[in-house]
């Protein structure tokens, strides 16, 4: 039997500031086939290129990867401001819809970062544009300077609720990540269930309320030396596992 084809969502660039390519982190692909155990498949991300409709019927699960573009507020129901920083219309026109109806059919996908926020926006919630001007909260951005490890270095506690669909998959009610984003959660959207805070209270795993299949989603980086870190390995070989069992329903 073949591998399970997950999409991972690709973000647009430019190289040399003039060549314009869609696409996705050498360690999204890693952390997809050598732990997960899944064929990655980079998708461009544009509604002109692709539509969701294909992508549910060609992929068995879909990674919503991190990127440095920010949901768009618009589809929150905020207006625009300088806060919010960069956006991609694009992205935001295939993800949402297909966050939707990967929940309705039960079809698995991972939320990683801007994809954990696409997931909240999806079903409903709203978010802040900067989550380190808020009172009590630490500053959750990409440290600017130093090599990707430093970047992507292990820096606060995730505390998960007791009895909870990560607690249950993790063994654990604390762990420890790293962290590398700007925005995040201000409301829950409808079946939202927050099941992981950082401790200054930001919100960092969910999943979906009463979804049939895989959703659960995360505001840090476990793609990032996946195979290595007992943390990111359990929640993508879970992914694997759902996207294999997709697969083999689907006949």
């Amino acid at each position: 039997m073949t591998r399970p084809v997950i999409g991972i969502i690709g973000n647009s660039y430019l190289l040399n500031d003039q060549y314009p390519t869609h696409a996705g982190g050498t360690m999204n692909s890693e952390a997809i086939s050598l732990v997960a155990g899944c064929l990655p498949l980079i998708v461009p991300s544009h509604p002109d290129y692709v539509r969701v409709d294909e992508l549910l019927e060609i992929c068995d699960g879909f990674l919503f990867t991190g990127g440095r573009p920010n949901v768009h507020p618009a589809e929150y129901g905020e207006e625009e401001t300088e806060a919010h920083g960069e956006f991609d219309r694009c992205r935001d026109a295939i993800t949402l819809p297909l966050i939707r109806a990967c929940v309705e059919r039960g079809q698995p996908f991972f939320g990683i970062c801007r994809g954990f926020q696409e997931v909240n926006v999806a079903m409903g919630g709203t978010l802040y544009p900067e989550i380190r001007e808020l009172p009590g909260r630490m500053n959750h951005r990409m440290p600017p300077d130093g090599t990707l490890d430093e970047k992507f270095e292990i820096r606060h506690d995730v505390i998960f609720d007791k009895g909870g669909a990560f607690h249950n998959l993790l063994g654990k009610t604390c762990v420890r990540t790293n962290t590398l984003h700007g925005q995040g959660i201000k409301t829950a959207g409808a079946r939202v269930v927050i099941e992981g805070h950082a401790d200054d209270g930001t919100p960092e795993a969910i999943l979906i309320k009463d979804a049939p299949g895989f959703t659960l989603s995360v505001q840090w980086h476990p793609e990032y030396k996946a195979a290595e870190d007992p943390v990111s390995r359990v929640l993508f070989q879970a992914f694997g596992d759902a996207a294999r069992a997709w697969q083999a329903d689907k006949g």
